[in-house]
């Protein structure tokens, strides 16, 4: 084994690896010189990476290739690539057929189940190892009770009475070298949830591998009770955290098939009407749809959110008829979105978003703008079709607790209304036209657009 310096609370342990390492790096010193906190040397675990006399960056042969380096470099002036030689694997646990009592122990014990009880016409029944799939983590010849297996020619088998090994995951600085080295498959995992690597006890064959190599002492012995207890706790944060991104991508798949749900129902109740305004409860036909296409047993209380989340559908048309073509819109409109087409009406192109300003300008009801939502009263679903006959009236609600400060919506705005101030959006009720853009494009469903209900009449 090789030899470590102790560790103390003050010395880092460090070494290099049981197998050879190449670690090919590349400073460019070009840009490594606009950095002057030089946060790379005070990432590196083993004090491989220090400056020259020149005043540059340079790494030296204690570097073991756990890029940390190059991971804190904020200008990517460091390259590095880490190529590691196969792991050392011991020896196939050899069995001797004269010793062997053929219980079955070791059979019970292998997890990757390589190891039978076989028998031929001029040997006793003994136990035989496959090559192929045995790990080497010789706990069958742990459980052996005649010491008929004989293990750990190559690597030191540190059987300490009772021990198991562990990674403390407070002084793990993640570099993931125990992982390479490990030659039992299955004992050293990452987790999905801390992102550090953790040992399962039970694969683990006590080889002292990771110990030697890990650069920030964060593997040692602990009593296989406790090493047990902790790997319980891990593997059940892990198991809830696959769980948790199963239900999401099963909710994401309902909430999808729910939309398109919507939208069915949306056109054939548009069929059935022609009226400006009107509102149609449809809590039953939802349901029946969703019993039909979804296997999940999701009631109408679970999909009211995605209700809420759904945005109107708006359109705006021009009647050539009425239109004098005055120009009058034009100049209301915040968003640049109507031309005027001599000796044509006026065309308002894609830009437009619905604000309503144009409706109230016009004299002549030349133009009109109508929306479709579904919306939820009383634990009842409703389609609803209205005309605006003029702007809105309400107001932006930003979620404070939901909102990324992502900046989508602030970017996107048509009037600059919106601005992030201390990662919170803050809303300028002068310039905001209540279009319902940001409304939208959130990517959370962070901001919603309130909405007075005297901002349409009906129309017979």
């Amino acid at each position: 084994m090789n030899n470590i310096p102790t560790t103390t609370n003050n010395i880092k342990k460090y070494s290099k690896p049981l197998r050879e390492v190449e670690v090919d790096y590349k400073v460019d010193h070009s840009i490594c010189e606009k950095c002057e906190e030089k946060p790379c040397l005070f990432s590196c675990p083993v004090d491989a990476i220090q400056k020259n006399s020149k005043g540059q960056i340079e790494i030296n042969d204690k570097c073991v290739g756990c890029v940390l380096c190059r991971e804190a470099c904020p200008y990517n002036a460091i390259k590095m690539k880490t190529t590691l030689s196969e792991p050392i694997r011991e020896n196939v646990p050899n069995i001797n057929k004269k010793l062997c009592r053929q219980c079955g122990a070791c059979v019970k014990a292998c997890k990757t189940g390589s190891i039978q009880l076989i028998s031929s016409g001029t040997e006793e029944v003994h136990s035989e190892i496959n090559e192929d799939t045995c790990v080497r983590c010789g706990y069958c010849a742990r459980v052996c009770p005649t010491e008929a297996i004989k293990y750990g020619e190559i690597l030191p088998r540190s059987v300490v009475g009772g021990k198991a090994i562990v990674v403390d995951q407070k002084n793990c600085i993640g570099c993931m070298t125990c992982t390479r080295v490990c030659p039992s498959r299955g004992a050293i995992n990452v987790g999905n949830v801390s992102k550090l690597p953790f040992i399962n006890p039970s694969y683990c064959a006590r080889c002292e591998e990771c110990m030697n190599v890990c650069p920030s002492a964060a593997i040692k012995y602990s009593s296989r009770k406790r090493a047990y207890q902790n790997f319980s706790k891990i593997k059940t944060m892990e198991i809830v955290s696959e769980l948790m991104e199963k239900e999401a991508g099963k909710l994401s798949s309902d909430a999808v098939k729910i939309n398109g749900i919507l939208k069915t129902i949306a056109t054939e109740i548009e069929l059935r009407h022609i009226e400006k305004h009107f509102e149609e409860d449809v809590t039953e036909f939802i349901k029946d749809e969703i019993k039909d296409m979804i296997s999940s047993d999701l009631e109408i209380e679970d999909i009211h959110e995605i209700i809420g989340a759904t945005t109107p559908k708006r359109e705006i048309e021009v009647i050539e008829d009425n239109c004098i073509g005055c120009g009058e819109c034009i100049a209301e409109c915040p968003v640049d979105s109507i031309e005027l087409e001599i000796p044509s009406p006026i065309h308002i192109d894609d830009k437009c978003v619905f604000c309503g300003k144009c409706v109230d300008k016009c004299q002549f009801d030349a133009i009109t703008l109508g929306q479709e939502y579904f919306t939820v009263k009383a634990d009842r679903i409703f389609f609803v079709r209205e005309e605006l006959l003029g702007p809105r009236k309400g107001e932006i609600v930003t979620d404070v607790d939901a909102c990324m400060a992502c900046g989508v919506c602030v970017n996107k705005c048509p009037t600059s209304a919106l601005k992030l101030e201390k990662d919170e959006v803050v809303v300028d009720s002068d310039k905001c036209i209540l279009c319902g853009e940001c409304e939208t494009l959130c990517p959370v469903n962070a901001i919603r657009l309130n909405t007075d209900s005297t901002e349409t009449e009906q129309v017979e």
